[in-house]
């Protein structure tokens, strides 16, 4: 679910998250992690977690995930999205979208939780599709419009408007569109942390996971 991880690659500015790379980096000391411990928890290497904090880099989705499991926050926390004091209600036409790694998505919850919930529109042909994640806690998802391709593990699901998963994120999962105008869900997280097992990027596709 998110682009190869190149460090070699050209170096852009992060145009459309300007908030994040000084957030990254403040987030990453007050946690007390050198750049090193923070890029081995991430699963990136220190030069591109480098590049992130300096703008250079934009991150895909899943990496501003795995960042906001890192530093016990979430993915509106790190965009700079504060959620009004106790706000228990989310109107759809006041959320404002994101884009990350090619993925839109929509807060639909607090910053702050012990879960996220997001709405998100995956494109088809999708560069992230190809990722296999791995990471403490659980994922529920409940497809909106289009078809969605899960893997979990060596089995592969399609999954219908209405239909909707529940499993446990320790289990290598894959998410990608299954049709021609893309795939919007619902997608909720927990936010729990491991020391043994983090959010994979990248080395699945390479592995042929």
């Amino acid at each position: 679910m998110t682009e190869p991880v190149d460090d070699h690659a050209a170096d852009s500015p992060a145009e459309e998250l300007p908030v994040v790379a000084p957030r990254l980096r403040d987030l990453r000391r007050r946690a007390g992690l050198t750049l090193e411990t923070a890029a081995r928890r991430v699963g990136l290497s220190p030069a591109h977690l480098s590049r992130l904090e300096t703008g250079r880099r934009q991150p895909s989705l899943p990496m501003l995930l795995s960042l906001a499991r890192t530093y016990s926050t979430t993915v509106s926390d790190l965009l700079g999205e504060v959620a009004p004091e106790q706000q228990p209600v989310f109107r759809g036409g006041e959320a404002q979208a994101s884009e990350a790694g090619g993925w839109t998505y929509w807060p639909m919850g607090g910053a702050g939780r012990a879960m996220q919930a997001l709405r998100v529109f995956v494109p088809p042909h999708d560069g992230q599709a190809t990722l296999v994640r791995v990471h403490p806690g659980e994922e529920w998802l409940y497809v909106l419009k289009g078809r969605l391709r899960l893997t979990l593990g060596d089995t592969v699901q399609l999954l219908d408007p209405g239909d909707a998963a529940h499993f446990d994120s320790l289990t290598p999962h894959r998410i990608a569109a299954a049709s021609p105008d893309g795939t919007e869900l619902l997608f909720v997280h927990t936010l729990m942390q491991s020391g043994t097992a983090e959010l994979c990027l990248g080395d699945g596709a390479r592995r042929g996971l």
